[in-house]
């Protein structure tokens, strides 16, 4: 059982006016309700049919905390599972292309074994719709993903149990260095094929490691930089081989978005080098060739909400086996447009509660997109929307608590797990400025630049805590108390001197620095609201400003964002992180060039091209950098907690943080949104990403009193 730091927060009460004395009240009296928690007790049944039982009545005897195998539940509960459905179910398939149009009854539908759910206050109502809100296709979009989302594990509401899911359960050697999972017999797909371990052999072997598919694999799929490997024992066992001991990878599987696991059964005869007629298979469809259908179809990089061929190519709609491939998920993509998607229940879903009827409850979730931020809150405060959590700010919660009561929705105050940061383009094409972004000293003084305690004051109501970010957040006890804090002093002299020791005068007596060349200095903060909220991004500039450092900024969407970080055009990377102890454990991006990823921060694309051709491409790196990356592989290659693992992590936090290359400022609490009709909705104890958002809260047993 893997135990992982939650992450929390202290409240500090500051002098506000009386408006934002007010709004803080109705803020702290929201984080308070918030805290309310379920309490498990036991009960039993005299035996017959099982009639549900909630998380205030239900029994703790099971292996995992809030679910059970059929057999453990019948016997805890003495009493025979009689499953049923929900009585829409033939229409909403029949919305589901390329599903056959009848359907096996539920019991047939349903795995020898399904995974039954506990839900947290109720047995739920079959109907309905769920309102959605994102930024785009491809922004804002994981809070959506999330609520459907299935793996081989996942972590419980507790985030330090790992529990299973696709998986009936897992077991690792004595060394960390082959993990096996045993999968449900008789699991299905969406379109009824079997699920088997060929479908997860085929997901890493043929396509996550295929560079014709991903040019350069995903670091948290490698173990210290080597490949494993995918043993298929039987249809359901599978055992992934591991080059070193990497006992981080169970936690990696729990929380990545990325599912480890493809329907092979569909996807091969796609695949040029499974498949002699891939070409000609995909060719039939429209598409230019397998890999052209593979793209369609999987996206190529794993990434769930890649459009589907319904988006890429609606011509071909009506000639497609499948508007998307088939899932294990809760929920199946039947629409996808510029304007939004929508999703129906999966007839053949795993996942049953209490009582034996199928999950999820709601039909249908439809999820639209709307980039306009204000437009945005306007649509919460106005009740339009069921969920949200991603890209809503703290900013916003006096608006957001101002419109609850007649809304008819609930604000949570969750702690997050990171804070905004900000970084420097270390391998900007200007090389002028590359030289700047790259000296030490420059972000030494635009650290200690900043007054965090007004960022926290103004941008968060004080209710944030100024903080480093070491590269694990929030940081684990082995981290030094110094590094912690390390650069966070509000020292505007200091950031002075030290500029003028980087050549960064005033040379034309306008009150901005030239570059040590002579030439004009500038930088502009692209932003996303998706990412760091508007107001902390002013104060940030203005304070770069006040010390001479000429700083504009300028919000854009997501997307543009993400475009303008893909082609290394940016100055700053501006984007909350954060990372808890149980996701480095597996995934080591962070310390690794180019320190994170398309959806954060990656400051040194070129230093990362450099390593990952072996010289042949990008800029050669400090030695730092091969040092900081060793020193994640030694950390990872240890159980958490062990004397050898918090060596090597406090190693590997004092270099990153000594390089002060991803800046920190406030730890802040984020907004959770949801309408009251929304019913099983339980206490988040982060709002978060690191957790993959609503995956530990059990989303398919939420259901609509409406």
């Amino acid at each position: 059982m893997l135990k992982a730091q939650i992450c929390i927060k202290k409240i500090h009460t500051i002098n506000l006016s009386y408006r934002r004395k007010y709004m803080l009240k109705k803020i702290l009296v929201a984080l308070v309700f918030s805290s309310a928690m379920f309490v498990w007790s036991g009960s039993s049944f005299a035996g017959g049919h099982c009639v549900g039982s909630t998380m205030s009545d239900a029994y703790t005897g099971g292996k995992y905390p809030q679910q059970y195998e059929l057999s453990e539940y019948e016997s805890a509960a003495s009493c025979t599972m009689k499953f049923s459905e929900n009585p829409s179910i033939a229409s909403i398939n029949a919305t589901i292309q390329g599903n056959p149009g009848s359907l096996p009854p539920v019991e047939d539908r349903l795995p020898d074994e399904p995974l039954v759910v506990v839900p947290y206050e109720s047995i739920g109502k079959y109907g309905n719709t769920i309102n959605f809100l994102s930024n785009a296709t491809e922004a804002g979009t994981s809070d959506m993903l999330s609520t459907r989302h299935v793996n081989l594990v996942r972590f419980a509401d507790d985030l330090s149990t790992v529990v299973p899911n696709v998986a009936k359960d897992y077991e690792w050697n004595d060394d960390y260095t082959t993990l096996t999972f045993m999968l449900r017999k008789g699991h299905k797909w969406s379109n009824g094929e079997p699920f088997v371990a060929r479908d997860v052999e085929f997901w890493y072997e043929d396509l996550m490691m295929n560079p014709k598919i991903r040019e350069k694999p995903y670091p948290y799929l490698l173990v210290g930089g080597e490949p494993m490997t995918v043993d298929v024992i039987d249809d359901q066992t599978v055992r992934f081989n591991l080059p070193s001991p990497f006992p981080g990878l169970l936690a990696t599987l729990a929380t990545s978005y990325n599912q480890a696991f493809m329907p092979s059964h569909f996807l091969e005869q796609f695949h040029p080098e499974i498949d002699s007629n891939a070409d000609a298979n995909a060719q039939a469809l429209g598409f230019a060739d397998g890999w052209d259908a593979l793209a369609a179809y999987y996206g190529n990089s794993g990434w769930t909400d890649t459009p589907t061929p319904l988006l890429r190519n609606p011509e071909l709609v009506d000639g497609l086996p499948y508007a998307a491939y088939p899932s294990l998920e809760a929920y199946m993509t039947i629409e996808d447009t510029t304007e939004g998607r929508v999703y129906a229940a999966n007839p053949y879903f795993f996942q049953v509660d209490t009582a034996g009827n199928q999950l999820p409850y709601i039909d249908y979730q439809n999820e639209r997109y709307i980039n306009e931020n204000e437009i945005r809150l306007l649509k919460l405060v106005n009740g339009e929307v069921d969920y949200k959590s991603q890209s809503v700010q703290l900013e916003s919660a006096p608006q957001l608590l101002d419109g609850a009561e007649s809304g008819g929705y609930n604000i949570q105050i969750n702690p997050g797990c990171g804070a905004a940061l900000f970084s420097f383009n270390v391998t900007h094409p200007d090389l002028e400025k590359r030289k700047v972004y790259g000296d030490i000293r420059f972000r030494q003084a635009m650290s200690i630049a900043l007054d965090r305690n007004e960022i926290n004051d103004v941008a968060y109501y004080g209710m944030g805590v100024v903080e480093q970010f070491t590269g694990m957040s929030p940081a684990p006890d082995f981290v030094r108390e110094d590094m912690k804090m390390y650069m966070t002093q509000y020292d505007p002299d200091g950031a002075k001197a030290l500029l003028d020791e980087v050549g960064l005068k005033d040379v034309d007596g306008d009150g901005f620095r030239e570059l040590p060349n002579g030439d004009p200095f500038a930088m502009n903060i692209d932003y996303a609201t998706q990412g760091i909220g508007g107001v902390e991004v002013e104060l940030v500039a203005r304070m770069w400003n006040d010390v001479g450092v000429k700083t504009s900024f300028k919000e854009v969407t997501p997307d543009e964002y993400r475009g303008s970080q893909s082609s290394n055009a940016l100055d700053v990377h501006a984007w909350d992180k954060g990372q808890p102890l149980a996701i480095i454990a597996g995934d080591p991006e962070t310390f690794k060039a180019p320190f994170g990823n398309y959806f954060n921060h990656t400051q040194g694309m070129l230093w990362a091209a450099y390593i990952d051709s072996n010289g042949d491409e990008g800029v050669e790196p400090p030695q730092w950098v091969y040092d900081l990356s060793d020193g994640i592989d030694k950390f990872q290659s240890y159980a958490l907690g062990t004397p050898e693992s918090n060596e090597w992590g406090e190693k590997i936090t004092t270099m990153l943080t000594e390089q002060t290359l991803l800046i920190g400022t406030v730890k802040a609490p984020f907004p959770t949104y949801h309408r009251n009709a929304l019913k099983n909705f339980t206490q988040f104890k982060t709002t978060s990403y690191e957790y993959y958002r609503t995956y530990p809260y059990l989303a398919t047993q939420w259901w609509l009193d409406e």
